[in-house]
């Protein structure tokens, strides 16, 4: 810890740790020192220049910056003489010269900073004649527009691009007078590395970048503001939305806070506009027979006949003739909800949700080696990291501000390792690329752990103390020598020889993780196998250390935490638990099923068999998110009643028999976990439109319709059952969640709550080594489908596009799909970049355009599963891992056709 200083700024005796700026000082004790350059809550090194933050410092002549001055013992500090006041107002009035004077129409005007230091220091236009800067805004795309003749150049936005952001999209070009920020010349905002996160225009104390789609929608008194979770990937950024006469305008991230410390990418700031698309369900809507089109119908009329067909069908042919998916989408206390009514109303374990296509073998494989299946530490922690090992995970497109994170610790000095088939941007940055072949990943850990063991590197004291079942582990790999696992894999064996060695000996090493492990027929095995490489080297339970699945959307690690899965009850509660189910019928009413339900997958197939009767689908898309979607489609066409609970007419509802208008995450209340375990409040900013409602209140008002007189006031009422009947979140009310987030394991009212899992006890107790031996993926490419397909996701797009794809933003900077093709295989087919190409599998067959590039392996093919004119799940195979019946999204045998020779 460092020693404490005293000194006096204005007469006030202040004492803070050495090392503190001036500035931050002044600040600890409500002194405030003007400043333009310097941006201390986004954590930003300062740069002193521009020069506003100067404060006299006793015994010393010249003026002191005091953003970039530290306290010393017993010094005296004035921030308000008149010499300084002098000395700002020359320093606002130079910045005023060649400023236009245009407070009265720009869209700033009252959160401006130089707007706000020259009223504070009474400066009222610039006495200094000279030339000033004319130039039109720069509406390079359709997100920001930078407007130079309003920049102050303080280069907070260069600072923050390469500080925070690690893209370095943005710098410094010209001398003197000409001195301006701009991408590099000749490149424009698509053709460089910016990533269009908008970060710039928060920390901007001018305006002079601002959201294009924001311009000329009201002033910053007129906006009502809304502090609340963003409803894309896992990462859970605090964000704040801004709404005007009821429409939201503006997303912004305040500064320094929640999990993204004032982060947001290209989904969080600008895809929000999809809340108020034309397209938006706002009335129920019902198919009045078989073949008929759907007609708009009330409410009544919908609740009713979903509540009395449900009836009949469980009548006729039991409860398990029943399915129901949950969503990741929605919020923690829907999820319950929903779980709550398949079991305690309709009677059935059925339910399921995209967790089961996603991480289902994170939550089965770690569940088995830690007794717990999240991610163990948190993402604040990673950036302590010594050593990343960051295996099938696309981090800075899937988890943007995680991304960030690890290129922001590697600029520090942090050893980065990849293994992943494609090169992903965080290659540009590894030490270590390790170019696997898909669906080899276990014969790559084990060679990593084989080189462990065989050189003593492994942690002998953790193994001893805290772990079992090593001899049967290394019995296991003692044949995966790296040069087996080159042959094997692909990956260099002295490639493989180096990140064991590096992983190992680093003081603190994480491994992150996301889908391009765990959708994989050997999914459980892959995650088993990351577990046993952290515990060998006793990488667990400590800062910077840790096995860390990322989560894919928004809310999948609260959908399994309440619930959303055919074997567990919320809190991973097993159903098959005698106690467990007695403890819920007596919170709930009446008794509960034993019998584990069935996955996604499984309902599907029992749909197209004719086993599943009812199908009630809530915020889940299967048509565009399960894979082998032409079977999907002939498994939900066979169904006797298809109910579709969403915001859009996505691809499933327009076969759904009835379609009830939900309401958005930003037009409700609710709680969603992130990925790293941190519940978090979310809240409504903007009312639904027409007649859509918050899925909460439409569950209930079935359950009610259904004899379950199920009935909430207030969605914290939701949360206090929840905590009542489930241990890890048994400490989470709202009035805790108001001061801040907390990560489960919470227990009581007291806890504050687990950032670091396992740091003294595995879950299980001890945790468990699980030998895994390499299979092959189930379908591979022969003769007749020669490439193998992987599928994966974009930075810009989300998941099954219903929302990215509504985003005026999002959808012009990436309008279509496209599949990558290396450029020898496109020689070899006739493919040329840009033109349209046939992808056939066993299952069905798309066109989409060919993009030639190096990132893929040769023989290899990447197709992102987001656009609906071109499924990628048409081509999948359903094939599932045997414990957590995962499909095998990223390995299955493709062939491709020019379109033109067709």
């Amino acid at each position: 810890m460092p020693e404490e200083v005293k000194l006096t700024i204005d007469g006030v005796q202040v004492t803070v740790p050495d090392g503190t700026s001036i500035l931050a000082a002044a600040q600890s004790v409500g002194i405030e020192i003007p400043h333009l350059c310097y941006d201390p809550a986004m954590g930003l090194e300062p740069t002193s220049s521009c020069r506003l933050c100067l404060v006299e410092v006793e015994g010393s002549r010249a003026l002191a910056a005091s953003c970039s001055s530290n306290v010393s013992p017993g010094a005296v500090v004035r921030t308000n003489t008149e010499r300084l006041l002098k000395h700002r107002r020359t320093v606002i009035d130079l910045l005023l010269s060649d400023h236009p004077d245009d407070c009265l129409a720009c869209d700033r005007a009252g959160a401006c900073e130089l707007q706000r230091y020259a009223y504070e220091m009474g400066v009222r236009k610039s006495t200094f004649a000279g030339e000033a800067v004319e130039c039109r805004p720069d509406r390079d795309g359709s997100s920001m527009v930078y407007d130079r003749s309003k920049c102050i150049l303080c280069g907070r936005c260069v600072q923050v691009c390469h500080e925070m952001q690690a893209a370095g999209a943005i710098d410094y070009f010209g001398r003197g007078f000409d001195t301006q920020i701009a991408l590099p010349p000749g490149r424009d905002r698509r053709h460089s590395s910016c990533v269009e996160c908008g970060n710039c225009i928060d920390v901007c104390p001018t305006g002079a970048i601002f959201a294009a789609g924001a311009e000329g929608k009201g002033r910053t008194w007129d906006a009502d503001r809304t502090l609340t979770i963003c409803p894309y990937c896992g990462c859970g950024c605090t964000m704040e939305v801004i709404a005007r006469d009821g429409r939201i305008v503006e997303v912004v991230a305040p500064r320094g806070q929640g999990v993204n410390k004032g982060l947001l990418c290209v989904k969080g700031r600008f895809g929000f506009d999809f809340v108020s698309h034309p397209d938006r369900l706002t009335q129920p809507l019902i198919r009045r027979g078989k073949g008929r089109e759907l007609e708009p119908a009330t409410w009544d009329e919908a609740l009713d006949l979903i509540a009395g067909r449900l009836g009949e069908i469980r009548g006729q042919s039991g409860p398990d003739a029943i399915g129901v998916l949950s969503s990741a989408k929605c919020t923690n206390e829907e999820n319950y909800l929903l779980q709550r009514f398949a079991r305690g109303v309709i009677g059935t374990n059925n339910v399921d949700h995209c967790a089961r296509l996603c991480h289902s073998s994170t939550v089965t494989g770690l569940a088995k080696a830690f007794g717990s299946g999240a991610m163990t530490n948190s993402i604040d922690d990673l950036e302590t990291s010594d050593c990343f090992l960051i295996i099938g995970s696309n981090t800075t497109e899937c988890h943007p501000i995680i991304g960030s994170a690890i290129k922001r610790a590697t600029s520090r000095g942090a050893k980065l390792i990849v293994a992943d088939p494609r090169c992903i941007e965080l290659t540009e940055f590894a030490d270590i690329h390790l170019r696997q072949k898909s669906g080899t990943d276990v014969a790559l850990i084990n060679a990593m752990m084989h080189v462990i063991l065989a050189e003593g590197l492994e942690d002998k004291a953790f193994i001893a103390e805290r772990t079992e079942g090593l001899a049967e582990l290394a019995e296991a790999v003692q044949s995966y020598t790296p040069e087996m696992a080159e042959k094997i894999t692909g990956a260099g064996a002295a490639d493989i020889a180096a990140a064991a060695r590096a992983y190992a000996t680093a003081p603190a090493a994480a491994i992150v993780y996301s889908m391009g492990i765990t959708q994989h027929t050997t999914g459980t095995d892959n995650v088993l196998s990351l577990a046993n490489l952290a515990m060998l080297t006793g990488n667990i339970g400590r800062p910077g250390t840790g096995v860390n699945p990322l989560r894919g959307q928004n809310n999948v690690q609260g959908a399994c935490d309440m619930g959303a899965l055919p074997n567990v009850l919320p809190g991973y509660q097993a159903v098959s638990d005698a106690q467990v189910r007695a403890k819920f019928a007596a919170g709930w009413g009446g008794q509960l099923p034993e019998k584990p339900g069935l996955t996604v997958v499984e309902m599907i197939n029992a749909a197209a068999d004719g086993q599943l009767k009812c199908l009630y689908v809530m915020g889940e898309n299967p048509m565009i998110s399960d894979p082998d979607t032409n079977h999907v489609a002939e498994a939900l066409r066979a169904l006797d009643l298809l109910v579709v609970q969403d915001i859009f007419l996505t691809e499933t509802a327009e076969l759904a028999d009835v379609v009830l208008p939900a309401a958005a995450a930003a037009e409700k209340d609710g709680t969603f976990t992130n990925t790293e375990r941190r519940v978090q409040r979310i809240r409504q900013a903007v009312e639904p439109p027409g007649q859509a409602r918050a899925d909460w209140e439409i569950i209930c008002r079935i359950a009610q319709r259904m004899g379950c007189p199920v009935s909430y006031p207030s969605v914290a009422a939701i949360q206090d059952e929840i905590a009542s009947l489930t241990p890890i979140y048994g400490g989470i009310t709202y009035d805790r969640l108001e001061r801040r987030p907390l990560q489960w394991p919470c227990p009581t009212s007291e806890h504050p709550g687990t950032p670091i899992l396992h740091s003294e006890l595995f879950t299980r107790g001890k945790g468990k080594f699980h030998p895994a031996q390499f299979v092959p993926a189930r379908e591979l490419p022969d003769a007749e489908y020669p490439l193998l397909l992987s599928t994966g996701r974009l930075l810009e797009h989300f998941h099954t596009g219903s929302m990215s794809r509504r985003s005026e933003v999002l959808d012009d900077i990436v309008p279509c799909g496209a599949i990558e093709v290396h450029p020898e295989d496109a020689a070899k087919l006739g493919v040329a970049d840009g033109k349209q190409v046939s992808v056939e599998s066993r299952r069905g067959r798309i066109e989409i355009a060919a993009r030639v590039t190096d990132r893929v392996s040769p023989g290899s093919v990447f197709l992102a599963f987001h656009f609906s004119e071109a499924p990628a799940n048409r081509l999948t195979i359903a094939a599932l891992d045997p414990v957590a019946k995962i499909p095998e999204f990223k390995v299955c045998a493709v062939r491709i056709h020019s379109c033109v020779d067709q």
